[in-house]
């Protein structure tokens, strides 16, 4: 099933946030159809730092590889503004069909201005929505397959208020965009508005940020709304840093790792999810001796 068919079916689709190809692969593991690279989350754990436009094309290039070599699930990748201009934005978007090879993609660009930071910080500013909408052309027409997906994502909620972003969004739709996301939606009621006004153009994303401005609602009642795509972009560093800062504070404390062995793998725990058995297995096949 392609993501197209997929965000038509009238289930929501659920896709958390990974940040390499470890992180898809447990995503994989917990049963998911789809994941979202977040760009926040390649900046958190590449870089450490925050989500303020740091992270350039070839470091989310590189992190797409890594997780395709390892899962076939369809991917949403956050590209940003596209990382430039319009030909910047074909670049990027010729850069991901790359490395993501054969399957399902998203690609996922926003209408802010460089550098751009995390959609639920203040202080964002906006390009002009004929700007964007070359951008998201732009986008169409460098895509080598049909089935990867542009999503347009706008900013304007916060900077412009709820109408002006909602006349954007119907813009980009315009525009040919596959997959609409209104960013920071403050409340059901501007959900609801949103789902209300968008649905009949294309189907829509919402984003989910623990302490963010848009309040955590459960999947079925955003389904009910009228979404077709939620993501949870971040929870999934923020429950590693949480995770690893208590490691590190027992550690620290006490010389040993031992108060802490019931909140982690063991060693041989953490090779049965990579896969260590079959990996040397398939190596095998390869000796020299083997005969073959």
């Amino acid at each position: 099933m392609t993501l197209a068919t997929r965000l038509a079916s009238g289930r929501i689709l659920v896709a958390p946030g990974v940040y390499d190809a470890l992180s898809a692969a447990l995503a994989e593991r917990a049963g998911f159809e789809a994941v979202y690279l977040s760009g926040a989350s390649i900046a958190y754990t590449r870089l450490g730092r925050p989500d303020i436009g740091l992270t350039t094309a070839s470091e989310v290039e590189n992190v797409l590889g890594n997780i395709r070599s390892r899962t076939a699930l369809p991917v949403i990748v956050d590209a940003d503004t596209g990382f430039g201009n319009a030909l910047n934005v074909q670049r990027t978007v010729r850069m991901l069909e790359r490395a993501a090879g054969p399957g399902s993609l998203a690609i996922q660009l926003e209408d802010q201005t460089s550098p751009k930071r995390c959609g639920h910080l203040d202080g964002k500013s906006l390009v002009p929505v004929a700007e964007m909408c070359g951008k998201l052309r732009a986008a169409l027409d460098a895509r080598a397959s049909s089935g990867t997906l542009i999503v347009a994502r706008t900013d304007a909620v916060a900077v412009e208020g709820l109408d002006a972003a909602l006349a954007r969004a119907e813009a980009y739709a315009d525009a040919g965009a596959d997959v609409l996301f209104v960013e920071a939606l403050r409340s059901a009621e501007e959900m609801r508005a949103a789902t209300q006004r968008l649905r009949p153009r294309a189907p829509l994303l919402v984003n989910m940020v623990e302490g963010g401005r848009t309040p955590i609602t459960p999947a079925a009642e955003l389904e009910a709304l009228g979404f077709s795509l939620v993501i949870f972009p971040g929870g999934a560093v923020r429950a590693l840093v949480r995770a690893l800062g208590d490691y590190y504070g027992v550690l620290a404390a006490h010389g040993t790792s031992t108060p802490f062995r019931d909140r982690m793998l063991d060693f041989d725990g953490l090779q049965g999810v990579l896969g260590t058995a079959e990996m040397i297995a398939l190596g095998r096949r390869y000796d020299a001796n083997d005969g073959g």
